[in-house]
């Protein structure tokens, strides 16, 4: 007969809990084949998910995770499909939330860089800890998500299991099954698409407060100075995909003070086949983060055998291990330093590029679907 599991998918076309929806239950998919799935996704979302088996299903519901009422009728909603486990994949925990239930708690940067402050930020607070108290069982991205949802939201340890995240397995090719050929015409169309012909710095990602992208921009002025007379990169550019610029006023006074408005590209969100592409095609990959929970674009950019430079906070070191070069994000001219040393020192490079492919191999959506499982499983149990 088999267990029947809901899972949220609402936010499957997020940045970063998206891939996280996605690859989550497409390891599923291909593991457990004895259990039920239903699949909770936006009507404009149903073609993104598809070639599921038959004990997967997708029910459609509009309501965003941000509206307030969402918190009533959300639950009641779920009530209607009466499973035996219910997984919200981030911490947006609606207030009657029915039970038992898992929660995926990616970080909590938004409690601490959020725009929220005074009241607001105290019942958002109290609002996670009683939905976090409430559940079967946390899981959380790495032990640094772990120690935080532990220490700052008073969660019991023993309440959270870490599962790590993995790359999207679009990144991580199969060299014995690639096509060179046909893989260079796509480089060459997609970077000529877009007027790319000279060397870049790659930064993934959204430019909310903790991303550090100010610090980023100032680094890569004094970078552009360190390197005007170097032939390879005296015409370096920096590239940054993700949000867009206008709606971070700091990004824009960090771009007027540090005088590169006409090095710097944002390019918004673009499609995963040609995000591949700037990453291949990027001289090195940066990712200063004043916080991250887990912290995938530094694997992604590993994956594509791409030198990534990142923070020496928070999670990334427990991510990157030894395959990175780390830099104090607080400091302009260490991130300058590190970006530097990754670019110029051909040796540095060669051992990033290897090291990255065995940092890599860590992680596996494959192990995280098997971990979730047994996770809907054990708080089945301890349910009945």
């Amino acid at each position: 007969m088999g267990l029947r599991f809901v899972i949220d998918a609402r936010r499957l076309k997020d940045f970063g809990v998206g891939t996280y929806i996605r690859n989550l239950v497409g390891a599923l998919a291909e593991l457990d084949s004895e259990n039920h799935y239903t699949l909770v996704v936006r009507s404009d979302d149903i073609p993104e998910i598809g070639g599921l088996p038959g004990n997967f299903k997708k029910v459609p519901y509009e309501r965003l995770d941000s509206d307030l009422l969402d918190n009533i009728r959300f639950p009641l909603f779920l009530r209607s499909l009466g499973a035996d486990l219910y997984h919200i994949p981030l911490h947006r925990i609606p207030y009657l939330m029915p039970r038992p239930y898992v929660v995926t708690v990616h970080d909590l940067s938004a409690l601490f860089y959020g725009h929220q402050s005074g009241w607001r930020n105290q019942l958002s607070r109290y609002k996670l800890s009683r939905g976090l108290l409430r559940a079967g069982k946390v899981i959380a991205v790495s032990s640094a998500t772990r120690r935080s949802v532990a220490n700052r939201m008073g969660i019991p340890p023993e309440h959270i299991r870490r599962i790590y995240n993995a790359p999207d397995p679009r990144f991580v090719s199969d060299p014995a099954t690639a096509r060179p050929d046909a893989q260079r015409r796509h480089r060459e169309r997609t970077l000529e698409r877009y007027q790319i012909n000279y060397p870049y710095v790659l930064y993934v990602g959204n430019i909310r407060p903790q991303k550090n992208i100010p610090r980023l921009i100032e680094a890569f002025a004094v970078l552009r100075g360190d390197l005007s007379k170097d032939p390879k990169y005296k015409d370096l550019r920096l590239v940054i995909i993700g949000d867009e610029i206008s709606r971070y006023p700091a990004v824009r006074l960090a771009m007027m003070k540090s005088r590169v408005d006409n090095e710097v590209r944002f390019l918004g969100f673009v499609p995963i086949d040609t995000l591949r592409v700037f990453y291949e095609a990027a001289s090195v990959f940066a990712f200063p983060s004043l916080h991250e929970g887990f912290g995938l674009p530094p694997l992604e950019a590993m994956a594509t055998d791409t030198p990534v430079v990142t923070s020496n906070v928070s999670s990334l070191p427990e991510v990157v291990g030894d395959a990175a070069v780390v830099v104090n994000p607080e400091n302009v001219f260490d991130i300058a330093r590190g970006l530097r040393d990754a670019l110029q020192d051909e040796e540095l490079r060669a051992t990033l590029v290897a090291r990255g492919r065995e940092q890599i191999r860590r992680f596996s959506w494959k192990a995280t679907a098997e971990q979730v499982l047994d996770t809907y499983l054990s708080v089945v149990n301890d349910a009945a």
